[in-house]
């Protein structure tokens, strides 16, 4: 501790050594702040506020119909490009800045001096914005802050009528582009279906489809052939018992077997072809289907008729013992049944070749209606995405419009000058109070510094350890100097003036701010 102590000591006297030449640049130093303090010019600032409402009472109504808009990000995108160089080329012109800028030289520092001293500032919410400017002049401050508000509010308004101008011309291209893509759609189109108008069918059925359909026909008409034929054979049949029977008319047991054998073949054939349809409704359906009971009692009715006809068949048979007239009316009606039966054979055989060859040909076109039906499908593929993308296109230029109206009537947001551009009445820079503190500082500081740098410099030892140290050669011994009076009053006056110069430079600075006060106490009465 003591030896830190001696040390310090001897800085200090090291430093005493040089105090005047210390003291004179830090005199230099304070007396060159002190005019800094008080000749740097005021500067006066202009701030102006704009609250930007984007909750428009239009926009929830309009919605589904105009495009969506994020509001706050393109307010707040607009606000963080405000300042570029554009707007402030424009700024300058609308405040007259440029009338004594001749040269490029100075027409570029005004716009650099612009773009660092102009802000705009946000209170992070509630879209409140402050635009700020400081300038020498206040008046100058105030038209500066008056133009930026100016180009604030217009540059929204022109951005978005170019936005929306812009969407709306390229929609309008595009649109043209899809007009032409369906004309061209609808053109191969119909081309596609005259060549092709023989194997065009409506139902929406492909080629496999309308081939079952005809398989089906077919096989339908082939049921009702056979069944024809089975009645036909029949009527055959019985027609010629019925003639074996008039030629041996001699005894009566004959007539008696002929009677018992009396058959109807129409109803015969009825019964056969329900009881071919009840088989088929009995493997897909139970007993209680409405179509297998109503098939059932159908049956039950038949064979209730058979019998009546078959019981008066007998009875005629039996009274007449030779035939005669009675036989001979049997014999014609049942050729009247037999030419009905060759009839309907005719027209369902002349029906199941009309569908065999229909069959037969669709069937060969089923070679190429895969290829056909690929075609048609790319064709309609085509030409419904051309069509929903030219749908999707006119709702959007439609909701472009109506945006486009939207933002004249309403603008993309509400802009409300809180307050209008102002000025301080009292200058807000430099901080004349601060300037001259950090000058005394600064003097001060230079002349502790300068005294310290010479004695380090031309280092002066007071001790003779230290020379020792410093030099590493022995000290045979140290003679020591007595004062006479006079020069300790020379020493003690010295020291007096030291103090009174430091004071004097205290106490100019102190000086200078009751002067300061003054001014502007007098300023602000």
């Amino acid at each position: 501790m003591d030896l830190l102590l001696n040390q310090m000591l001897a800085l200090a006297r090291r430093v005493w050594k040089y105090r005047w030449l210390g003291l004179a640049l830090g005199w230099a130093v304070g007396v060159v702040g002190l005019v800094v303090a008080f000749v740097v010019p005021n500067r006066y600032e202009a701030s102006a506020k704009i609250y930007v409402d984007t909750q428009s009472i239009l926009k929830p109504l309009m919605a589904g119909l105009t495009v969506p808009q994020n509001v706050d990000q393109q307010v707040t995108m607009l606000s963080r490009t405000l300042i570029s160089r554009p707007n402030i080329e424009k700024l300058i012109r609308m405040a007259d800045l440029d009338l004594k800028k001749h040269t490029k030289a100075e027409q570029e520092a005004l716009i650099d001096s612009l773009m660092n001293n102009l802000s705009i500032a946000t209170t992070g919410r509630d879209n409140l914005y402050t635009l700020a400017y400081k300038d020498q002049k206040p008046e100058t401050a105030k038209r500066v802050v008056q133009s930026l508000v100016s180009i604030f509010v217009e540059s929204s308004l022109g951005a978005t009528r170019k936005d929306t101008a812009t969407a709306t011309t390229f929609i309008n291209e595009q649109i043209k582009n899809y007009e032409a893509k369906l004309e061209e759609a609808e053109t191969r189109m119909k081309e596609f279906r005259l060549r092709n108008i023989d194997l065009m069918e409506g139902g929406g059925k492909d080629s496999a489809g309308r081939l079952a359909e005809m398989r089906a026909q077919l096989d339908q008409a082939k049921l009702q052939l056979r069944e024809a034929e089975q009645a036909r054979d029949a009527a055959k049949a019985q027609m010629e018992g019925e003639r074996a029977r008039a030629a041996d008319q001699t005894t009566q047991s004959l007539l008696q077997e002929s009677a018992a054998n009396v058959s109807t073949p129409e109803i015969d054939g009825r019964l056969e072809g329900l009881r071919r349809g009840l088989d088929g409704l009995l493997q897909r359906f139970t007993e209680q289907h409405p179509d297998v009971v109503a098939t059932r009692r159908l049956i039950r009715d038949l064979e209730e008729q058979k019998k009546r006809e078959v019981a008066q068949l007998r009875k005629l048979a039996l009274n007449a013992p030779g035939g005669g007239p009675n036989q001979t009316m049997i014999q014609q009606e049942m050729g009247r049944m037999l030419a009905a039966a060759e009839v309907q054979v005719a027209g369902l055989r002349a029906r199941v070749a009309e569908y065999q060859s229909r069959y037969a040909q669709s069937l060969e076109l089923m070679k190429t209606a895969p290829q056909i039906e690929a075609e048609a499908a790319q064709l309609n593929r085509d030409y419904a995405v051309h069509k929903k993308n030219y749908d999707d296109l006119v709702a959007r230029r439609e909701a472009a419009a109506i945006s486009g109206e939207l933002d004249v009537a309403s603008g993309v947001a509400d802009f409300r000058l809180i307050e209008p551009p102002r000025v301080t009445p009292q200058p807000v820079a430099p901080n004349r109070y601060l300037l001259l503190a950090l000058g005394l500082a600064a003097s001060l500081g230079v002349a502790l510094f300068t005294a310290f740098a010479a004695s380090q410099l031309r280092p002066v030892f007071f001790d003779p350890n230290e020379l020792r140290n410093k030099t590493e050669l022995p000290i045979l011994g140290v003679v020591s100097r007595i004062m006479s009076d006079a020069e300790l009053r020379k020493r003690r006056v010295d020291r007096v003036r030291v103090l009174a110069a430091a004071s004097g430079l205290v106490l100019m600075y102190g000086l200078a701010m009751a002067v300061l006060f003054v001014l502007q106490a007098r300023q602000i009465a």
